[in-house]
């Protein structure tokens, strides 16, 4: 039997990149999968149509509230519950992709600092806010936030790397809170560098493509609650807590 075997996931940011790559693992698991972005979501709908999956696209921005209250009511409304909420979307600095920098701290407009953190930090805490009523009544779910992290040395990543540690304080905070619901909540990055059809021809031929990522969201959607609150990685096909 697939590992996700008639669950209902939810995963944001699954437009392009590694969020598309994902929501088909997923749809290979046997999950009903629900795709939601900001960015237009028809050809990540096409490919989950070819693969017979059951699925639902919802044009989504995550910083939006009254969005997010959308996406989640659309998705009770139509597989009637939630079992994996993979919080995915992000602006992120790849860099290393052919994209500019970003500003130095001194000089980054407030608005692009706002515009970071509520769609990380922000988007992850409205989604997780909606979707936990419905969890905790099942009494069962997963929540996994992708993380990333960048070297301080480099220049502009600041807005990312602060959103995403204080997503994994936010991921450890939750899980005590939710533990008594049987909810297990955690984090785990893509693996490395990644280069995605945004990235520019050098850096795809210098870093793997999404599908190194392979199926390690998936296992995390099947986590036990001893790892919640944990920063998970895989190992030989088995998830271990990230040192």
């Amino acid at each position: 039997m697939p590992l996700l075997d008639g669950k209902t996931v939810v995963i944001t940011g699954s437009a392009g990149g590694i969020g598309r790559h994902v929501a088909k693992t997923y749809a290979r698991a046997g999950a009903r999968v629900v795709v939601a972005d900001v960015k237009p979501l028809d050809t990540v709908a096409s490919e989950l149509k070819a693969m017979d999956a059951e699925y639902l696209a919802v044009p989504t921005d995550v910083s939006d509230e009254m969005a997010v209250r959308n996406l989640i009511d659309r998705t009770v409304e139509r597989f009637g519950r939630i079992d994996v909420l993979h919080n995915n979307a992000a602006i992120v600095t790849h860099f290393h992709w052919g994209i500019p920098h970003w500003p130095r701290l001194r000089d980054l407009d407030l608005s692009f600092w706002n515009r970071v953190i509520q769609t990380n930090l922000g988007g992850t805490f409205l989604c997780t806010k909606y979707a936990l009523p419905y969890m905790e009544a099942q009494r069962s779910g997963h929540i996994i936030n992708t993380m990333g992290d960048s070297d301080p040395a480099r220049t502009g990543a600041a807005p990312y790397s602060v959103s995403k540690h204080a997503i994994l304080r936010l991921t450890r905070f939750l899980a005590e809170e939710e533990r008594e619901f049987g909810i297990c909540v955690v984090a785990m990055s893509p693996g490395g560098r990644i280069a995605t059809e945004e990235a520019s021809e050098g850096a795809q031929a210098q870093f793997p493509g999404v599908e190194s990522v392979g199926d390690r969201y998936v296992l995390a959607a099947t986590a036990g609650i001893e790892l919640t609150g944990k920063l998970l990685t895989v190992d030989d096909d088995q998830l271990v807590v990230e040192s």
